[in-house]
């Protein structure tokens, strides 16, 4: 027979859901509840949900949002780079100039709600803080 003891931090883990909770940071939004905003501006995240009372100034996403956004940006952008180079044969500037808008909206783009997706994976894995939250 099986110790409830055993079973406790499972329980905990369960009732966070990961993919719920990124989708909710990806989108801003309070992984806690989905209905508070959870960027203040471009990149500073809310001290508290406005809706749930979720503390946040305890995450740790540091350089990880920066780092993805590099990631994601350089895996679509090489190969439509290639592609585009050895089928039109553009002019260089022509071609520099539309990747390098291309690089910047997109990384624009992608840098708030990759930080909104690394806080919410650290609230619903309970890192850096968020363990003893509710």
């Amino acid at each position: 027979m099986q110790d409830q003891s055993d079973t406790a931090p499972e329980a905990e883990i369960d009732d966070r859901p990961l993919w719920t909770s990124l989708r909710r940071g990806f989108r801003g939004r309070c992984p806690h509840c989905g209905r508070g905003r959870l960027l203040h501006s471009y990149l500073k995240v809310q001290d508290r949900c406005a809706t749930c009372g979720e503390v946040y100034r305890h995450h740790r996403a540091d350089d990880g949002p920066a780092y993805l956004t590099i990631l994601f940006v350089g895996h679509l952008i090489a190969p439509l780079l290639l592609v585009v180079f050895e089928i039109y044969r553009p002019d260089p500037m022509v071609l520099f100039s539309i990747f390098a808008v291309g690089c910047l909206a997109l990384s624009l783009y992608l840098l708030p709600r990759l930080k909104g997706a690394v806080v919410a994976f650290q609230w619903a894995r309970r890192m850096h803080g968020f363990e003893n939250a509710t």
